[in-house]
């Protein structure tokens, strides 16, 4: 079992910074895809960006509307997943989930509780 713990979220304008982190307890998240959703009023949750384990770090998705401006990260040591966000825009504005894939598993089986991001213009 693996509890993940979101926090970092926060009120921003636009253009600024945040970073959000997501601390796992439980187990390791060796081998585990760890991701960044989010999902705002009246819409469908949205991946945001998820990283596959690897010694040296994994591999990296985004969507197309954070490519340039977000980056995920991942420090095995500290079982902790981050996702740095620069260049905030309005429609950034969401509540922003982590969670856990165990290897060969297709879905992402732990949910951290969510933490809000509100971007103002």
């Amino acid at each position: 079992q693996v509890q993940l713990v979101e926090s970092g979220g926060g009120l921003v304008q636009a253009g600024g910074s945040l970073r959000l982190s997501c601390a796992a307890s439980g187990r390791t998240l060796n081998s585990y895809t760890m991701g960044w959703f989010r999902q705002a009023p009246e819409k469908e949750r949205e991946r945001v960006a998820t990283i596959t384990w690897n010694w040296n770090g994994g591999s990296t998705y985004y969507a197309d509307s954070v490519k340039g401006r977000f980056t995920i990260s991942r420090d095995n040591a500290k079982t902790t997943v981050y996702l740095q966000m620069n260049s905030l825009k309005p429609e950034d504005t969401a509540i922003y989930y982590c969670a856990a894939r165990p290897a060969f598993r297709p879905d992402f089986s732990y949910w951290g509780q969510g933490t809000q991001v509100t971007v103002s213009s």
